[in-house]
């Protein structure tokens, strides 16, 4: 390999390290902004509610939509990024080359997923954060704004996140015509089956359509940026956020499927075991319900989006 094409290696290697880093942020930031709301609603009081005149924010159910959509996504976020981060430990500590390389597919197409969706969710977290607060949220007095102000940087550091989204379908999906993606999502079938033998049948039900869906908008991608590149780029951010709704909602159902089995067994902590279950499926009616949204937009393809006239903005 000459010097030029090293040093190139060399770059994306720094580069794909760093866009996991960032990834990792918005995890860290959304945890500390969530932390912080739940701190702050079981402390304000506001309102009342059946049975209680004087109740702490914590009580009305839509701070509850806000608190569990803000835990939710972190623990998808951080999950999505663990799974990305454990594959290239496979990859730096395999010595068989097969294996090593199907770890490096893995991680290759979960880098995109995990800097452009755990930052696109951390600025939606946070800013539930600074909600949860009212209008304190909104002064420097509670520091729930610093929290929005510091996710906001996120989406933009290290490439942003249009660009991410490219890098998924541009160079991920379209170099190996899809093969990697179809191979991640083949294998979370398997979670899909372990979900409905634990009697998850409704949350299995929903993985299934969400894969199909990520198969769907990704045949649609890669047929159309064959006849126009603008399909591909006009659909890249719907893709990147399709595709990493489902990871992160595939990670949580494991992590559900995980707790019922240890509920089963009589071993564990039942009350978090129990909190996993509960979040889970809330991802999968609150947020994963996101995805007809995504799929219909690749669908749409490039035409609305590029449809004016430059001196027409």
């Amino acid at each position: 390999m000459g010097e030029e094409n090293q040093g190139l290696v060399y770059m994306f290697s720094m580069m794909n390290e760093a866009r996991l880093a960032v990834g990792l942020q918005g995890v860290s930031v959304s945890e500390r902004a969530y932390q912080q709301a739940v701190e702050f609603a079981k402390d304000r009081v506001q309102g009342s509610v059946p049975g209680n005149k004087k109740a702490t924010i914590i009580h009305h159910p839509d701070v509850r939509r806000m608190l569990m959509l803000m835990r939710s996504l972190t623990e998808g976020a951080r999950a999505l990024a663990y799974l990305s981060l454990a594959h290239e430990d496979h990859v730096h500590k395999l010595e068989d080359k097969e294996q090593a390389a199907y770890h490096q597919r893995r991680v290759d197409i979960l880098t995109p997923l995990v800097k452009g969706w755990c930052t696109e969710i951390s600025m939606e977290v946070t800013s539930l954060g600074v909600q949860v607060h009212g209008g304190m949220g909104f002064v420097e007095e509670t520091g729930a704004a610093q929290h929005m102000r510091d996710a906001r940087i996120l989406p933009i550091y290290e490439g942003t996140n249009g660009i991410q989204g490219l890098d998924l379908v541009g160079r991920k999906l379209a170099r190996d015509k899809g093969q990697s993606a179809m191979e991640l999502l083949d294998d979370l079938n398997q979670i899909v089956a372990d979900a409905r033998a634990s009697d998850l049948t409704e949350i299995a039900d929903s993985l299934e359509s969400s894969l199909a869906a990520c198969k769907e908008a990704a045949t649609i991608v890669l047929t159309g940026a064959a006849e126009d590149w603008t399909v591909l780029s006009a659909s890249a951010y719907n893709m990147l956020m399709l595709m990493g709704t489902t990871v992160a909602g595939a990670m949580l159902i494991k992590s559900a499927v995980a707790a019922i089995n240890l509920n089963t067994k009589g071993e564990g902590n039942t009350s978090f075991n129990n909190n996993k279950i509960v979040t889970a499926k809330f991802f999968v009616q609150h947020v994963m319900s996101r995805n007809i949204g995504y799929l219909e937009a690749v669908k749409a393809g490039s035409e609305t989006v590029m449809g004016l006239d430059i001196e027409g903005f």
